[in-house]
């Protein structure tokens, strides 16, 4: 069967994002079949259009998705045509009407959470939990520095974090994020347009640092990152949305005892257990109103392009979600 779908056949701009008719078969052993009703955008899929990370041309980018089964291979169980489900992270190729993919790799989404909010949150607060919980585990009194605290993940950082105790500070880039950072629980709100966090945060501070940084900046960022650390502090890097940061030798963190860390999410989620427990934990604190997801701009899929230049220009805050047609 045919199906449209986004494709890439050569890397560069948002104008290599075609919408064209693909194929698709009946899934196979293990497998099933999705048909999207909504599809999360995430900085990721700009780096895989770029050619910042590898895949083989052509393809679909996309790495979140919620939609509803519409058929199911030999051997899967557990799962049939009808339930609501989302998937996240692999298999890539989201951006399409309808998806194959490994039935393991299904989780099942609660009655209670519409399908946007589902797709906006998978990804992102599946990311959220592993940096908050398993990466670094956020206690009551730490103070922790959360870059781009506006964003999708970040949006969600500053959340899952003082909802842990924590003092959160956080850095924007306009006014309007920072009265968004602020209702998502930052104590502290930073202007990096405006004021040089490393002296900010040794402020608010009183020369102390912070326990731990989560940069997904990158290069603009990573070096005063370090510097707002307090002793034995750790740096989460997760993203590198400003372009890779400059190489930086083990001899440089020995002065404070510093660690290093660059988690992804997929080697917290190896397992179906793991995968699911992620998912739930993100799941429990949306329905406990402890996480509340900003669906802050949305696009027909057939207009991913614009939704990527919006992104790549810093236009948008919270979570990007694309939309089929009924």
């Amino acid at each position: 069967m045919k199906v449209k779908a986004i494709r890439v056949h050569k890397l560069g701009g948002p104008e290599v994002l075609t919408w064209e008719e693909v194929e698709i078969g009946e899934p196979d052993e293990g497998e099933i079949r999705i048909k999207n009703k909504a599809i999360g955008v995430n900085y990721v899929d700009i780096y895989y259009r770029t050619g910042f990370h590898q895949e083989p041309l052509p393809f679909v980018p996309g790495k979140e998705a919620v939609g509803v089964v519409s058929a199911v291979g030999p051997g899967v169980t557990g799962i049939k045509v009808g339930d609501v489900v989302g998937y996240a992270d692999t298999p890539m190729g989201t951006y399409t009407e309808e998806q194959i993919i490994p039935a393991v790799l299904a989780i099942p989404i609660p009655p209670s959470v519409d399908h946007i909010t589902a797709a906006s949150v998978l990804l992102k607060g599946m990311t959220t939990y592993v940096l908050v919980r398993q990466a670094f585990k956020v206690q009551a009194g730490h103070t922790v520095l959360v870059h781009a605290a506006a964003g999708g993940v970040g949006s969600l950082l500053c959340q899952w974090a003082n909802a842990l105790g924590a003092t959160v500070i956080g850095t924007v880039s306009t006014q309007e994020k920072a009265t968004q950072a602020a209702e998502d629980g930052c104590h502290h709100v930073i202007i990096y347009t405006k004021e040089d966090f490393v002296a900010r945060v040794a402020e608010i501070t009183l020369g102390k640092g912070v326990r731990v940084v989560y940069d997904a900046v990158g290069k603009d960022t990573f070096k005063g990152s370090l510097e707002c650390l307090m002793r034995r502090g750790c740096m989460i890097s997760y993203g590198q949305s400003s372009g890779r940061p400059d190489h930086v030798p083990l001899s440089d963190l020995a002065p404070k005892s510093l660690f290093l860390g660059r988690p992804g999410m997929r080697h917290y989620t190896t397992t179906r257990d793991e995968l699911l427990h992620a998912a739930g934990e993100v799941f429990a604190g949306v329905m406990a109103g402890v996480l509340r997801v900003r669906v802050n701009h949305v696009y027909p899929l057939n207009e991913a392009a614009r939704a990527h230049v919006d992104l790549e220009a810093r236009r948008t805050s919270g979570s990007v979600v694309l939309l089929l047609d009924s």
